[in-house]
């Protein structure tokens, strides 16, 4: 379900982490990452492996499982395996597609360079993992 470069661009307008950017860095950014899908049930991302890169959601939604226990669901605009990515360890969940899953990936390495080039992402990125760790933090008490 590749879409063509200029609906892409226009998905990505509408997605909170790439909302501060123009609309040629939005053209960088379709150009840089791939698409991919991933039909339901598929594990995108294996607890204590190597990770593979970063993915924004375009369509559709995972489960954020740690050992086995359901923790979270992502959505549409919501984004994973950065942590894994930054760290250079393996993911500390499994990511798995609850439904037909439409996202835009980002190799691991790439990430980096990406960030820097772009800050306002880094930093609505940074954002949303302060949260997640605010929450996280939360539901541990």
């Amino acid at each position: 379900m590749a879409l063509g470069q200029q609906q892409l661009v226009d998905t990505l307008a509408g997605l909170a982490l790439f909302a501060d950017l123009s609309r040629p860095q939005l053209e960088q950014v379709a150009h840089k990452m791939t698409e991919d899908s991933y039909p339901p049930g598929q594990r995108i991302l294996r607890q204590g492996f190597t990770g593979s890169g970063f993915f924004v959601i375009l369509e559709g939604e995972v489960a954020i499982r740690i050992d086995g226990e359901e923790r979270a669901r992502l959505g549409k605009g919501d984004f994973f395996g950065e942590m894994s990515v930054l760290l250079g360890e393996p993911p500390v969940a499994d990511v798995v597609a609850l439904r037909q899953l439409h996202v835009l990936h980002l190799g691991g390495p790439e990430l980096e360079a990406f960030l820097s080039d772009h800050p306002p992402v880094m930093y609505r990125m940074l954002k949303t993992i302060a949260l997640r760790l605010r929450d996280t933090s939360r539901w541990r008490s």
